[in-house]
């Protein structure tokens, strides 16, 4: 295994680990600057108004994300499954 090779190969994990995090991260950007937003606006400071919409588009997103997130990792899984006779030599 040449370092060329284990540099790829973490660079490859890092992509996939940054694609299947986006979605997730993303709505929870939005929704917050979105509530961010609308605090300022009307001046009303609850802590716990930022939670529940951010815990409710969070997890919207995973389920609507769900379907390509597994086939990113499952892709990825068996590139690296179907490479380890390459990895060993």
């Amino acid at each position: 295994m040449t370092v060329d090779m284990i540099i790829g190969l973490a660079a490859e994990a890092i992509k996939v680990t940054l694609l299947l995090a986006a979605p997730m991260l993303g709505v929870g950007l939005v929704i917050g600057l979105i509530v961010s937003i609308f605090q300022a606006v009307t001046q009303i400071q609850e802590m716990t108004l930022t939670f529940v919409p951010k815990i409710v588009g969070v997890m919207l997103a995973l389920v609507v994300a769900l379907p390509w997130m597994i086939n990113i990792i499952v892709t990825y899984t068996q590139n690296l499954f179907s490479n380890i006779p390459t990895y060993i030599k």
